[in-house]
């Protein structure tokens, strides 16, 4: 496709959300680095999440369930989409491929598709029914599949910013090794309790919601914890623990010299124990460490000034025997960036050699009127990070800055992933366009698939 303005149709039901019938996609919106040329490839797709390539070249579509509560997998050969798999939960957060058959991760599990076309679940009963969920999975030199599971709360207490509580009041998180809680108390009005509207509760960390800690309460190791990176065979047998101590793992990917790499959504502003100015970090890990969730941001402890809320208290350490010193991130992003897929370049013609690409989603906080903050210092475009010198530069940004439901031009939106094709061009996954009160959820057929090319 060329570089020419195009208008890609919404559902019409969706239009009052934004006052406008069709999304507009131009690809001249977007300022990308010199030598280079990004243009539309395909559209029409639902709230997609991930993406790979078969061996044929074909490319293979996760869609996460957000726009249309239908996640599914399809596989677009010749401009056409396939449907292969759907009935998955929601939301399908990965999609990975090896040896001829596919790796879902959806909600709680990941299942693989078979060549003959069946289906197995290989991985169930993940702690992800809460904020976070379970990662993308990715392949090791020796053949294990890792992948991450988020925590169930912002950082470490449930809350009233926890919408599934009244689902779910048992719920919440479990740490990865023995631990010793400082025992600190969170009050909030009491949403359980309809007959006394002013009740107030109190809730300790890695409890559930309306039970209080003790000074010195231990908690026992988990395997499966929230903020884990876990592995296991490729059939889903053998899980172990590889480390801990992740807010949201949400992507993760091995390089050539079968180094593991982790990018990790940092804390909110939001909750019981709210925290502001957390970064985002990409990790090289090392197995057997803990990472500092839900005492530690980017290997600083939250107790230093510069984490409390405008306004707020400042946050406490919940840990008193913190299992090491948390090691410090390769790089770091700034706060609300929410960095997502990433790949590295191993094609010296399109660039530095060995260059991680990656993409920032973008903030998911909210104002006080519920629309989305957005930030014109972090997210919605396409980062690179210098592996040598652990510098980051901005690869591609829309020339306002902003993204393009804010700015109305025809630019990113929610970059989700990208990778490299066989073709040596670089494909990135634009989930669409999503509602100004939910950025969970999205307007159907605004997702779409960019390519940048070297000129």
């Amino acid at each position: 496709m060329s570089q020419i303005k195009n208008r890609i149709p919404y559902l019409n039901t969706c239009t009052q959300n934004n006052g406008i019938s069709e999304r507009y996609v131009n690809p001249s919106d977007i300022y990308i680095q010199f030598g280079y040329r990004i243009e539309l490839f395909s559209y029409g797709l639902n709230a997609p999440s991930c993406m790979v390539f078969d061996e044929n070249g074909n490319i293979i579509i996760s869609e996460s369930g957000f726009a249309n509560s239908k996640p599914r997998i399809l596989r677009l050969v010749n401009g056409q989409y396939e449907v292969l798999a759907e009935d998955f939960s929601i939301p399908i957060s990965g999609v990975n491929y090896l040896n001829g058959e596919i790796y879902v991760s959806h909600r709680g599990y990941v299942t693989k598709l078979l060549r003959d076309g069946t289906r197995q679940n290989i991985i169930m009963g993940l702690p992800s029914n809460g904020d976070h969920y379970n990662s993308i999975v990715a392949f090791s030199p020796d053949n294990k599949m890792y992948f991450g599971q988020g925590t169930v709360t912002n950082s470490g207490v449930v809350g009233n910013d926890n919408e599934w509580v009244k689902i779910s009041p048992l719920l919440c998180d479990y740490p990865g090794d023995y631990i010793m809680l400082y025992g600190q108390n969170y009050a909030s009005r009491n949403i359980l309790s309809e007959a006394l509207p002013d009740d107030t509760t109190h809730t300790g960390a890695f409890s559930p919601y309306g039970i209080p800690n003790f000074p010195y309460e231990i908690r026992k190791r988990y395997l499966k914890a929230s903020g884990s990176i876990l592995k296991s065979n490729l059939d889903g047998s053998e899980i172990e623990q590889v480390a801990w101590g992740f807010r949201n793992p949400s992507y993760m990917k091995f390089d050539r010299d079968g180094q593991l790499f982790v990018g990790n959504n940092g804390y909110n502003n939001i909750g019981s124990r709210p925290i502001e100015n957390a970064t985002d970090d990409c990790y090289y890990i090392k197995s057997g460490l803990w990472y500092g969730w839900p005492d530690y941001s980017g290997g600083e402890a939250v107790n230093n000034p510069r984490f409390q809320p405008d306004g707020g208290i400042l946050p406490e350490l919940l840990l008193k025997n913190q299992p090491n010193v948390p090691p410090r991130p390769f790089v770091s992003f700034p706060a609300n960036t929410n960095i997502r897929g990433f790949d590295f370049n191993y094609d010296t013609e399109f660039g530095p050699y060995g260059d991680v690409y990656i993409t920032e989603y973008g903030s998911t906080v909210h104002s006080e009127l519920g629309s989305p903050v957005s930030y014109a210092s972090a997210g919605h475009r396409i980062s690179r990070i210098d592996m040598k010198s652990r510098m980051i530069s901005t690869f591609a940004i829309n020339k306002s800055g902003f993204p393009a439901s804010i700015s109305r031009e025809g630019g990113f939106e929610r970059p989700t992933h990208l990778l490299f094709g066989p073709d040596k061009a670089m494909y990135i996954l634009d989930m669409g366009m999503n509602f100004f009160n939910n950025h969970d959820a999205f307007i159907p057929s605004t997702g779409v698939i960019w390519r940048v090319q070297k000129i």
